[in-house]
């Protein structure tokens, strides 16, 4: 061994190294460096390593990491959970604030967008948001971190914070609750637009929060195109929550009613005469969990009955209504 890598047998040990069990021995002391490393490493970064296996850029460890050149497999609906259906057991939330951000915004600003964030997820489902001080402990953390955030360190699939544009924020499954914005962005309440007088993106925090919230709630990115939770949400400027995304938090925590009272609204005819009410705070009581808070679509017609056969000459005949259709075999 030299420097800690096996070097390979000379000439002299070849009859020797034949025999398995030396080669075991051998292949045992080979990984003695590696392990010796790796348990250094590992020591003081432990906990933040098993915290962050519930991390927004981390994969649960009960399944294989996807890559992202591989085929998505067809789902019915597009929103996505996460492995393990990581959840809240609770629906009224805490949060606190740990730092601002330097560039524009003020603390008071910077609560206002937090708060209407939160509020696009508390008026269409079960849960509440309330911020507490600093010094008090809740269930979600958020922050601003520099670029030398240490996230991506303690995790390789964990995006780093690189400065104007690019990573803008990163948040945690369930019941981590940390929610983190890169603090050399430019935020602002605001759509999201160039600054020709700065020379720099001016990025909207309410739509990035509210993105990010979603995750803390336990939804990982969608495949619908104008989804909040879509990956490229931000650059496509799509704000407002899809149904997808509800359809998401019933699949995760059930179609809940708010208050106590829905069954009684409900048998007094409220489904009904306030109608736009009873799908905000009572949609399991007046059956709204599949269209709330959107009106319904008609169901797509079911396609004309089809029959076809594979013909010896390699054409496919369809008979439609009577009609007899021919045409080549596709290629594949």
């Amino acid at each position: 061994m030299r420097h800690g890598l096996c070097v390979p047998p000379g000439p002299s040990q070849a009859v020797a190294v034949r025999s398995r069990p030396l080669r075991a021995v051998l292949g045992a002391l080979c990984l003695l460096p590696a392990l010796a490393v790796l348990s250094w490493q590992g020591a003081p970064g432990g906990h933040a390593a098993q915290s962050d296996i519930q991390g927004w850029d981390s994969v649960v460890s009960n399944g294989p990491v996807p890559s992202p050149l591989s085929p998505l497999a067809p789902r019915k609906r597009r929103y996505t959970l996460t492995p393990g259906r990581l959840r809240w057991d609770h629906f009224n939330l805490t949060y606190r604030i740990l730092s601002f951000p330097r560039n524009l915004l003020s603390p008071r600003e910077t609560r206002r967008g937090l708060a209407a964030a939160f509020r696009m997820w508390s008026d269409v489902s079960p849960f509440s948001f309330r911020e507490v001080d600093p010094e008090q402990p809740s269930d979600l953390r958020i922050g601003f971190y520099p670029d030398n955030h240490t996230d991506c360190l303690v995790s390789a699939l964990h995006h780093c914070f690189d400065g104007p544009t690019g990573e803008l924020a990163h948040a945690f499954f369930p019941p981590h609750g940390g929610i983190h914005f890169d603090d050399s962005e430019y935020w602002v309440l605001g759509p999201t637009r160039y600054s020709w007088k700065k020379g720099v993106w001016l990025t909207d925090l309410v739509h990035v929060a509210a993105h990010e919230i979603g995750h803390a709630l336990g939804l990982m990115h969608s495949q619908h195109g104008q989804a909040l939770m879509h990956l490229n949400a931000t650059l496509r400027g799509w704000k407002a929550l899809s149904q997808d995304e509800l359809w998401g938090l019933h699949r995760l925590y059930g179609c809940l009613d708010r208050l106590f009272v829905c069954a009684s609204w409900a048998r007094r005819g409220f489904c009904d005469t306030r109608r736009r009410l009873m799908k905000r705070l009572c949609p399991s009581s007046c059956d709204f969990c599949y269209e709330f808070p959107f009106p319904t679509v008609a169901a797509t017609p079911s396609p004309p009955r089809t029959k076809t056969r594979l013909v010896s000459e390699g054409r496919n005949v369809t008979l439609r209504c009577g009609q007899k259709i021919l045409h080549k075999k596709g290629k594949v």
